[in-house]
C-alpha cells in the first residue's frame, strides 16, 4: 500500500464528540515529489482513522468529503471508550496528541491504480484508490504540520499550552516546554543576509548532521539484525530528501561564487553612499543548465580516458568544459592529498556525489529496476527473518489433547554483489570530443550496466552464483504457458496468473505487470467486434504502458524472450509477462557508479572472458591499438522476501 502526507488543518475540533474536521490529501508534492490528484481518488465511507498508519491501531472512522481540485476534507471522530484497557489508552493518547500539537499530520493508504513518472524522479498518481487515514508524526510533506485550531475554548487552550496568540507573540510552552517564537522571514528587516560563503558553511554543517543521524539509524538497525520500521523508515526516507536537496544546493551555490568571483570588478567610489550602493547590488540569477542530465559525469569519464590516467592531465583537459566547472574541481582536488581540517577538502567530493547521482538518476529510470515503483529498500549485509512455516491446529473433542507444533523461521541477507563492465573506446574518439561522442560515451556506459542488470533481473535462467550474483526474481517460479494468442486466451492466462497469488495468500495490492514494449503494443491494439479496444487501460507512453487490468504496466525490451520447446510440456516461442508484487522484493543499492580507466592493460575482448587465462585466450593491448579502457562498476543485490510474490506467463504472442 502506498503512502501520501499532506496537511492536517484542523478546523474545528468538538470536545464532547471527539470530532477532528480537516484536509486529508493536497496535490501538492511531498519531499519525494509524489503527487496525488485529489480528483482521482476513489473511496468509500466510512474508513478506518488509523494511528500512526499501523493497521491493528484503529482509533476512530473518517469520512471523506466530496473531492476538488485544492484537495479533500475529512470529518473524522475518535469514540469515548469507558471500559479501561490498551484500547482506551491509545484513543485517548491519539486525541490528547493531536489537541496538544504534538501529531500535525495526517496521511492516507491508498493503492494506485494510473500514474505517470515526472521528470524529478517523483510520480504523479492519477488515479488512486483509498483504504486508510492515518494521524501521523513525521510527515513527508514540508507543508504538514496544524496551522489552524477553532472551537476550542480558552481553558482548554491553556491546558495544551496553545493559547490564542499573534504570529510574533512567544508561545506559552506546556509543563516542561520551552518558549518558542515564530517569525515569517523578511529580507527586508531582521538579522543581514548570509554571504555564499557563509551560506555554504552553513548547509555543510546541516548535511553532516542529518547524514549522521542516517547513519545512526541504519547503525542501530545493523546491531539489532532488523530493518528499520515504519517510523524509523519515514524519518530516514526524509533526511535522505533533505540531504539530496541540500547537495543539489550546494552545487548551485558553488556556481553562484564561481561566477560572482568571475564578475567581479573594482568599485570606483566618489562618496561613501556610492561606495555602500556599489556593494549593496543585487546578485545576478544563475540559470539552470541546459546540458543533457549525465554530461558531467560523462566528461570526467573522457578526461581521465584522455588523460591517459594521468589525473594532472586530465584536470588539464576538463579546463575546455567551462560550462561543467565541477569536473576540473573534481580532478584537482583528486590531484592534491587533502586532510580532515582542509576546508575545501570535502566540497569537490560533494561534487564528486552529485555527479555520479547524476549519472545514476540517468540510468536508473531505464531499467527495470528503476521504474517499478515500491520495491523494499535494505541495506547490505543486514539478517532479515523470515517465517517459512505456521503452526498448526485441529479441532479437539472435550478433555481430549490439543495439538502442539513448532513455527520455522529462516534469513534472507542481501550481500555485497558488483556488476562490472568495461567499454572499450578509440583514442580518436576520446581525443576529438565533441558532444556527439560525449552522448556516445555516456550510452555506452549506460548500455553496459542497464542490459545485464535488466536481463538478470527478469530471466527465469538465471539461477545465484553464491558470492558472486543474485537470481532473477523469476528463477524457479512455474510459469502459465499462453493458451493462445486472441483475448479470450489473454484472459484466461491472466486469470491463472492472479490465481496463483490468490493461492498463495498473496495480495495483488502494489503489484506490477512488467513486459516488453512489443507485446504490449500488441495487446493494446487488439480490439473486439465493435472496433472498440480489448484492453483501454494500455497506452504506450515511452517506459510506462499505462494499466492492465487495473495494475500498473513496465515496459522494457530487455526481457528475455522465450524459444520454442516441443515438450512437454510445449511452450510456443514468445514473450514473457511478468507479475510481481514490488513490497515483497528486497533491493540493496549503493547508488553510484565507480569508474576506472586504463591505457596500459591488456584486455580479453570477450563478454564472457575465461578465469583464469589460458595459454589460447587471445589478450589485446589497449597501448598497442591507441585504445582506452573505461571501467564501471555498480554495487547492487535483490531477493524475493517470498518464493511466490513473482509469476509470470510464457510463450506470450498475443496480438499475432
Amino acid at each position: 500500500m502506498n503512502r501520501a502526507y499532506s496537511i492536517l488543518t484542523v478546523k474545528a475540533v468538538e470536545e464532547e464528540r471527539r470530532v477532528i474536521r480537516g484536509t486529508a490529501t493536497t496535490p501538492s508534492p511531498d519531499r519525494v515529489g509524489d503527487i496525488v490528484e485529489p480528483l482521482g481518488v476513489a473511496f468509500k465511507n466510512p474508513m478506518p482513522l488509523l494511528w500512526q498508519h499501523k493497521s491493528d491501531k484503529p482509533v476512530g472512522l473518517v469520512k471523506f468529503d466530496k473531492p476538488t481540485k485544492d484537495g479533500i476534507t475529512f470529518e473524522a471522530e475518535l469514540p469515548t471508550i469507558d471500559e479501561l484497557g490498551a484500547l482506551k489508552d491509545r484513543v485517548d493518547e491519539a486525541w490528547q496528541s493531536v489537541k496538544a500539537g504534538l501529531v500535525a499530520a495526517v496521511s492516507i493508504g491508498f493503492r494506485a491504480i494510473e500514474y505517470a513518472f515526472l521528470d524529478d524522479g517523483g510520480i504523479r498518481f492519477v488515479k488512486s484508490e483509498v483504504y486508510e487515514l492515518s494521524l501521523v508524526t513525521i510527515p513527508a510533506n514540508a507543508d504538514a504540520t496544524i496551522s489552524l485550531i477553532k472551537s476550542i475554548d480558552a481553558p482548554m487552550l491553556a491546558a495544551t499550552g496553545n493559547e490564542p496568540r499573534d504570529s510574533d507573540r512567544p508561545v506559552k510552552p506546556g509543563a516542561s516546554g520551552k518558549v518558542v517564537k515564530t517569525i515569517t522571514p523578511d529580507p527586508k528587516k531582521g538579522k543581514a543576509m548570509k554571504t555564499i560563503a557563509e551560506q555554504i558553511a552553513s548547509f555543510e554543517a546541516t548535511r553532516v548532521a542529518k547524514s549522521a543521524r542516517m547513519e545512526e539509524l541504519m547503525n542501530a538497525a545493523a546491531e539489532e539484525g532488523v530493518t528499520l520500521d515504519a517510523e524509523q523508515t519515514e524519518e530516514y526516507d526524509g533526511l535522505e530528501a533533505e540531504v539530496k536537496s541540500i547537495d543539489a544546493h550546494l552545487v548551485r551555490l558553488s556556481a553562484l561564487e564561481k561566477s560572482n568571483a568571475a564578475k567581479a570588478k573594482p568599485v570606483e567610489v566618489k562618496d561613501l553612499q556610492s561606495g555602500s550602493d556599489a556593494r549593496g547590488g543585487a546578485v545576478p540569477a544563475v540559470a539552470k543548465s541546459a546540458l543533457p542530465k549525465g554530461t558531467a559525469f560523462t566528461r570526467y569519464a573522457i578526461a581521465l580516458a584522455r588523460g591517459k590516467g594521468n589525473l594532472m592531465q586530465a584536470a588539464e583537459v576538463a579546463k575546455a568544459w567551462g560550462d561543467t566547472p565541477e569536473v576540473e574541481t573534481v580532478l584537482k582536488a583528486a590531484v592534491a592529498a587533502g586532510t580532515t581540517t582542509d576546508a575545501d577538502w570535502a566540497k569537490p567530493l560533494v561534487e564528486y556525489q552529485n555527479m555520479a547521482s547524476e549519472f545514476v538518476d540517468l540510468l536508473r529510470p531505464q531499467t527495470i529496476i528503476g521504474r517499478i515503483p515500491g520495491l523494499r529498500r535494505v541495506p547490505f549485509n543486514i539478517k532479515i527473518p523470515r517465517q517459512t512455516a505456521g503452526a498448526a491446529a485441529q479441532w479437539v473433542g472435550e478433555g481430549k489433547p490439543k495439538p502442539v507444533s513448532e513455527l520455522s523461521f529462516d534469513q534472507i541477507t542481501l550481500g555485497f554483489a558488483k556488476l562490472a563492465g568495461i567499454v572499450v573506446l578509440t583514442d580518436e574518439l576520446v581525443r576529438f570530443s565533441n558532444p556527439s561522442a560525449e552522448a556516445l560515451v555516456r550510452q555506452d556506459l549506460i548500455n553496459t550496466i542497464v542490459q545485464t542488470m535488466d536481463k538478470d533481473f527478469v530471466d527465469p535462467a538465471k539461477a545465484v552464483s553464491v558470492g558472486v550474483s543474485p537470481a532473477s526474481i523469476t528463477n524457479g517460479v512455474t510459469p502459465v504457458v499462453a493458451s493462445g494468442t486472441d483475448a479470450d486466451a489473454v484472459r484466461a492466462d491472466v486469470k491463472a496468473l492472479f490465481a496463483k497469488f490468490l493461492a498463495a495468500n498473496m495480495s495483488l495490492a502494489g503489484a506490477v505487470f512488467v513486459m516488453t514494449e512489443t507485446q504490449a503494443l500488441g495487446l493494446a491494439l487488439m480490439q473486439n467486434p465493435l472496433g472498440q479496444p480489448e484492453f483501454p487501460g494500455l497506452a504506450i507512453n515511452g517506459t510506462s504502458g499505462g494499466t492492465f487490468f487495473g495494475l500498473p504496466v513496465v515496459l522494457s525490451e530487455n526481457i528475455p524472450a522465450q524459444a520454442e520447446v516441443v515438450g512437454p510440456p510445449a511452450i510456443p516461442a514468445g514473450s514473457r509477462i511478468i507479475l510481481a508484487k514490488a513490497s515483497e522484493i528486497l533491493l540493496a543499492d549503493d547508488g553510484q557508479v565507480m569508474l576506472d580507466v586504463s591505457r596500459e592493460a591488456s584486455l580479453e575482448m570477450d563478454s564472457a572472458p575465461t578465469n583464469p587465462v589460458t595459454a589460447s585466450t587471445v589478450m589485446v593491448s589497449l597501448w598497442q591499438h591507441n585504445m582506452v579502457g573505461i571501467r564501471a562498476e555498480r554495487f547492487i543485490n535483490w531477493a524475493k522476501r517470498r518464493a511466490d510474490v513473482v509469476q509470470y506467463i510464457t510463450g506470450a504472442n498475443y496480438g499475432g
